[in-house]
């Protein structure tokens, strides 16, 4: 009997082939969800451009910081500091500590438009992607092969189509574009134990809002008690710089470099039922906890949030440390006396996907891993199903509504009214039409204080933000048109007027250098749905 052997050479050789098929599908895997990502991301911030439906605040905002920027300056916005008295001299990095943006600043040198904000917050979204893919190759890494594709691939789809990516991608652009694949990157680094990214991750994260830095503390805590048996020194000492130096630079910035750009501490203080500021609330809460309760507690709206968060996860996340990273954004946001914090129809959620997708994953992982495995693949499965569903009504339900593409009568008439304001002039515009002239006009918001602009542009019958009453718009109109301002357009209830003499419109007034900030007012009557905001 003759036996046949295999050279070993080509046994290595067959398994080299099959090794490099599987990289190239994994890889082509990965580029075909990024682009998902990237193409549901950018359709509902554009389907918001066309129907009209992002304004100055916040869209035309950031688009005039990041234009500065892209001009080797300082990001100031007349649409914030003169609708809200900073005096002059007043950058957005007063405002909100986010220096990160400036790294936007090439995309206005491609194409000077706001329209580039939503490209580069689609694709800051859509770079997320296979950091999740490999948390949760790692979290499953005992499982074979098919297992691992299939986690992959969920894992990196419910990430990507996760409603609070979708309904952030429908509010414009936000900081919490750096944010989302910051904090994947974090936690990505760390669990390979790449301590040096770790570290420059937990950096871009304190320079993307002053409040993030908290957040990077928890997760210091959370990697001091994952190594607290483990003789990895760097580790723990990464894990403590991230526990003091995180707070620390939330500290510093709100504290001193705030200030130092033109800003106000305790501008954004949103916590009166504890105390009137930081100090206070302390002592108010180390007197009576009971505080705290009763805050978290003062709308039924704060615990629907909580429920919303944990039914759409199936309360995955609960079983996994890296939640408790989340603790802080979220007490910001329950413990507030601002409605606007307290719905999930803002951009807010998106800060916690990150944190909740992970954490989600390494649950699912420790199960599999100790060999529930019919256990994780249930969970698992309810918690993709839940989470995508909430993403059909969120967000993908709004992309095959047709009339959702189209402006309504009065933005339509903002539209064509804005194409008879030339290049270069001052003018007073409302919210919704501000960023249409960013690129090419001095904008400051119309807010009913005559500026002495050149233009006004700005909507009369309806009731726009940031007016407080129905008449309010009417009686603006009225009083430009009595004191040397033509009307040039009038259709849908919308106005444009030109300046056409010299004398000052009575209540004139631009911010000057004593000039002291406010916060805005909600109408008492504008409603705050848990869906709608």
């Amino acid at each position: 009997m003759t036996t046949t052997s295999v050279p070993q050479t080509a046994t290595a050789s067959g398994t080299a082939a099959r090794t490099a098929s599987v990289s190239r599908t994994t890889r082509l895997r990965t580029v075909l969800l990024m682009l998902l990502t990237f193409a549901v991301c950018l359709a509902l911030g554009l389907q918001q451009w066309t129907s009209l439906q992002l304004g100055g605040f916040d869209l035309g905002i950031f688009d005039q910081g990041v234009r500065g920027y892209a001009h080797f300056g300082l990001p100031v916005s007349t649409l914030k500091s003169v609708h809200h008295e900073f005096p002059p001299g007043f950058s957005l990095l007063g405002d909100h500590f986010s220096p990160v943006l400036a790294l936007l600043a090439p995309l206005y040198w491609i194409w000077d438009d706001p329209r580039m904000l939503l490209v580069g917050q689609a694709a800051l979204y859509a770079a997320g992607v296979p950091l999740v893919r490999r948390i949760a190759t790692r979290a499953f890494a005992g499982a074979d092969q098919r297992v691992r594709t299939r986690v992959r691939d969920v894992a990196a789809l419910v990430y990507g189509l996760g409603w609070p990516l979708l309904v952030s991608s429908r509010g414009g652009f936000h900081e919490v574009g750096f944010a989302v694949p910051l904090f994947l990157l974090l936690f990505e680094r760390a669990g390979a134990r790449r301590w040096g990214g770790v570290a420059v991750a937990a950096l871009l994260l304190c320079a993307t809002k002053e409040d993030v830095g908290l957040a990077v503390g928890v997760f210091g805590a959370v990697l001091l008690w994952r190594e607290r048996g483990g003789a990895d020194r760097r580790g723990k000492l990464l894990g403590w710089a991230l526990l003091l130096g995180g707070p620390l630079a939330s500290a510093v910035e709100i504290t001193w470099l705030i200030p130092a750009m033109g800003g106000v501490p305790g501008y954004y203080w949103n916590y009166t039922q504890l105390g009137a500021d930081g100090g206070e609330a302390l002592r108010h809460v180390l007197g009576n906890p009971w505080l705290l309760v009763e805050s978290a507690f003062s709308s039924p709206l704060k615990p629907m949030l909580l429920g919303w968060l944990v039914v759409t996860t199936a309360a995955l996340p609960l079983r996994s440390a890296t939640a408790f990273v989340a603790l802080p954004l979220l007490a910001e946001r329950i413990f507030s006396d601002n409605p606007n914090h307290w719905s999930v129809a803002r951009h807010y959620d998106a800060f916690l996907w990150p944190i909740l997708v992970t954490a989600a994953i390494e649950a699912l992982g420790v199960l599999w891993a100790s060999g529930r495995h019919r256990q994780a693949r249930r969970l698992g499965t309810v918690a993709a199903a839940l989470s995508l569903a909430a993403a059909t009504g969120l967000g993908l339900y709004h992309l095959a509504v047709p009339y959702e593409w189209r402006p309504k009568a009065p933005t339509a008439a903002l539209a064509r009214a804005a194409k008879l304001i030339p290049d270069g002039v001052g003018v007073e515009a409302d919210n919704q039409i501000a960023p249409r002239l960013t690129n090419r006009t001095h904008v400051l918001l119309a807010d009913g204080t005559p500026r002495g602009q050149e233009y006004v542009l700005l909507r009369y019958t309806q009731r726009a933000f940031p007016f407080q009453r129905d008449p309010e718009q009417a009686e603006y109109r009225a009083l430009l048109l009595a004191h040397g301002y033509q009307e040039l357009f009038d259709q849908d209830g919308v106005t444009l007027l030109h300046r056409t003499g010299t004398a000052p419109v009575p209540g004139t007034h631009l911010p000057g250098p004593d000039s002291t900030p406010y916060v805005e007012v909600i109408p008492p009557d504008v409603g705050h749905n848990f869906f709608l905001g």
